[in-house]
């Protein structure tokens, strides 16, 4: 028997039977929450046409394919194969582009090589920073988001090195 298709049920009918023994007005509450939904939707598509925007021109100019072959000795050095650097590129821009690079990459190579096994602990231990900034502190109002961008790179950095650490560890 599966429960999983049971909770959502369950959960809406708990939800429904507290509002109707607490004698709240849940529909009411709704509405109210959707329409603020609604204000921080248009709060925030502006920044949002304007990252997706920048990320495909990024793309589109041939910056990745010139950073890797300028990186490349660098990373050899630390440990990390040339062929991740567009996914640590990408990662921090893009979701969508960082996780079809590195269904590419697996394709290729392999989920159980190296290469494999080192995207998708990038993939995974890393995060979209320029969407996480953008969105988030632009629905709060933040508009001065230099620190927290620094930040998040450093931290994309350092996830980098540790994902490429502990998998040249375990698996090298």
């Amino acid at each position: 028997m599966n429960l999983g298709i049971y909770i959502v049920p369950i959960f809406l009918l708990v939800v429904f039977l507290m509002a109707f023994l607490n004698k709240t007005a849940a529909f009411d509450d709704f509405i109210d929450g959707a329409k603020d939904g609604i204000l921080a939707v248009k709060s925030i598509s502006g920044n949002l046409v304007g990252m997706i925007v920048a990320t495909r021109v990024f793309l589109a100019s041939g910056i990745v394919e010139t950073l890797t072959s300028l990186i490349a000795p660098f990373l050899s050095f630390v440990g990390i194969d040339a062929h991740v650097l567009p996914l640590m590129i990408l990662r921090p821009l893009s979701g969508s582009a960082a996780l079809s690079f590195t269904n590419e990459l697996l394709q290729i190579h392999g989920a159980d090589s190296l290469i494999g096994r080192l995207t998708s602990v990038m993939l995974a231990s890393s995060d979209t920073t320029i969407y996480i900034v953008t969105i988030y502190l632009a629905a709060i109002g933040i508009r001065n988001m230099r620190y927290a961008l620094k930040l998040g790179f450093f931290i994309d950095v350092i996830s980098f090195l540790l994902a490429a650490f502990f998998v040249n560890m375990f698996f090298m």
